[in-house]
């Protein structure tokens, strides 16, 4: 606690700032947002050091060795492929200059650390992030339930006995319907666009 206290007091801390969305194109993370395709920022946090940019599709993140090196990682976690778990926030003490929130998404632990000011923007972005985690949890607990409920119904249709059509036939019929039926589904549940989310959480 020392430590940190004596490295936030002179300075040498990372702590982030939350971006402005006046200010999101003059941010590098802004470079790598594909806005071709519809992605939009949503939330920035800024440090020395590093670039943590939410948009509706992707974490994206920029990774740099430290606050006097130009050097970057650029890492991209999309929200559908890299399930966000853990969400945490730890609000300042009375000493304390910063507050922090913590994610797990994919296997990637996040502690970012923000200016206690900006609490409240925090505590936006925290909301989304737990909202984002439970709709992913949601959709693919009902994916699993779709999945197991088509193998019981191809099964049973399996035995069902016909004069008018070959096994051959039948199989194929089967498979096909529930391919498309899978796949609709799949599409339904796995949710690639949380723009929506976002829109209704930060209060920018």
């Amino acid at each position: 606690m020392f430590k940190k206290f004596a490295a936030d007091a002179l300075g040498l801390s990372d702590i982030g700032k939350v971006i402005s969305p006046a200010d999101f194109d003059k941010v590098d993370s802004d470079d790598y947002v594909m806005h071709e395709d519809g992605e939009k920022i949503y939330f920035i946090i800024k440090s020395k050091k590093d670039e943590y940019c939410f948009t509706n599709l992707a974490l994206i993140h920029l990774d740099g060795d430290s606050a006097i090196s130009s050097k970057r990682m650029l890492k991209r976690f999309s929200y559908h492929t890299h399930n966000i778990s853990q969400v945490y926030l730890e609000t300042a003490g009375t000493i304390d200059l910063d507050v922090e929130i913590k994610f797990i998404i994919g296997s990637t632990n996040f502690s970012i650390d923000v200016d206690k000011k900006q609490i409240e923007q925090i505590k936006d972005l925290y909301k989304a992030l737990i909202k984002i985690s439970e709709t992913v949890a949601h959709n693919e607990e009902m994916f699993e339930y779709a999945k197991q409920s088509v193998a019981v119904a191809k099964e049973a249709t399996g035995r069902i006995s016909t004069q008018t059509t070959s096994p051959v036939t039948q199989f194929d019929a089967i498979t096909e319907s529930t391919y498309n039926w899978l796949k609709g589904k799949h599409t339904e549940l796995k949710v690639k666009d949380f723009g929506a989310v976002f829109e209704r959480y930060i209060n920018n």
